[in-house]
């Protein structure tokens, strides 16, 4: 059974506040490095499902290359680089949260 448009942009923000929380624990720890590589890949594949009607009510949220960001992620973890992820992670999922939470209100 599909899950619906709402479902998954509250599957995005479980993943973003999971993402949140593991940036107070050291980030040179590599299972924190890749918890927050799965849960970026569990945001591309709930972006994948994400009608255009939807996200195109938030057209400076960089979709596609967020869903392309999960393909590398999950494709081609041994060229993951940390520095990215942790960008990712700082700067990148505080603006998505923020998106979310618009498009769920």
């Amino acid at each position: 059974m599909s899950r619906s448009s709402r479902e998954r942009l509250q599957d995005i923000l479980v993943a973003c506040s999971a993402i949140e929380q593991y940036l107070v624990l050291p980030s040179d720890d590599g299972l924190v490095f890749d918890a927050m590589r799965m849960r970026l890949v569990e945001i591309g594949e709930a972006i994948k499902d994400l009608d255009p009607s939807v996200t195109g009510a938030e057209p400076d949220i960089p979709w596609a290359e967020i869903a392309r960001m999960r393909d590398q992620l999950a494709h081609r973890y041994f060229d993951t680089s940390h520095a990215i992820v942790l960008t990712t992670a700082r700067q990148d999922i505080p603006l998505l949260r923020a998106a979310v939470e618009r498009l769920l209100s």
